[in-house]
């Protein structure tokens, strides 16, 4: 009888101290990742972590969309980066491509690259969140197709392996799991660097960079890295893999900081 009534002490004693916080919930509580030793970050905490930090003294302009967040770069008129989180949800084929390239209404007409800056260049305007990320929705897909998403991308990389990669981070992601991704153009300081342009000076990109983070839902967060040079490229998508440290170091960007900072630093240095 003693230990029946201690039993029912302790179920009523765990009720009131769930109900008043004392115990977290299971969405306050992150899990501990079998592949980096260290517990995830928070479920509430998950939003907007693909938003990077851009360095000091870089051209910038945010500009937030349906399904992505643009840094651009009125020095350049391309974007520093854009970021975006995939889920199973936004997946969904519900739009067709529409293939309608805009300028960007949230800039001024003057300020704002149109698709006749591309005309002639030798390059495609190059998406940098694509349009089958957004298929899930008209306003998402039509938005995908703004000058601001786009860089002057060699058609070979295009086409190619910047294609492949894109398939695989949708490939990555289940009900479950979600994939956080940024990707963008990485301009040295040549001192000959390339244009093209009619009314606007648009920087054509030396190379571009794609960093993505999976697993984060599931408490096995797993970081991705690729750089590619903007020309021809051959080869498969794991000859172009890196860390994403490197990737900071080359573009002084500053990827995933909402995450703690030790399981920030265990998946970039991987």
């Amino acid at each position: 009888m003693k230990k029946k009534l201690f039993y029912i002490f302790l179920l009523l004693f765990a009720g009131v101290a769930y109900y008043m916080g004392w115990i977290p919930s299971s969405t306050e509580v992150g899990n501990v990742s079998e592949e980096t030793g260290v517990t995830s970050v928070v479920k509430d905490d998950l939003e907007h972590i693909e938003i990077p930090k851009t360095p000091q003294g870089v051209s910038e302009r945010i500009l937030k969309k349906t399904n992505y967040t643009v840094s651009f770069n009125k020095k350049h008129n391309i974007p520093n980066w854009v970021a975006w989180h995939i889920t199973s949800d936004e997946l969904v084929e519900r739009e067709s491509r529409t293939n309608d390239f805009q300028p960007d209404p949230e800039l001024s007409t003057r300020d704002a690259v149109t698709t006749q800056d591309y005309v002639g260049s030798g390059y495609d305007r190059g998406h940098m969140c694509p349009a089958a990320d957004n298929r899930y929705h008209w306003k998402a897909m039509n938005e995908c197709f703004y000058m601001t998403n786009m860089c002057p991308q060699h058609h070979h990389l295009n086409t190619g392996l910047w294609n492949d990669l894109e398939q695989q981070c949708r490939r990555m992601v289940n009900s479950r799991n979600g994939v956080y991704v940024v990707c963008g153009p990485i301009v040295s300081s040549d001192a000959s660097p390339r244009y093209i342009g009619r009314a606007h000076k648009v920087r054509v990109p030396d190379a571009f960079f794609k960093v993505i983070l999976s697993g984060v839902e599931q408490g096995r967060p797993k970081g991705l890295a690729y750089i590619f040079d903007n020309e021809v490229t051959t080869g498969s998508l794991d000859s172009y893999a890196c860390t994403i440290d490197e990737v900071e170091e080359i573009t002084g960007i500053d990827f995933f900081h909402l995450l703690p900072d030790e399981l920030e630093n265990k998946i970039e240095a991987r």
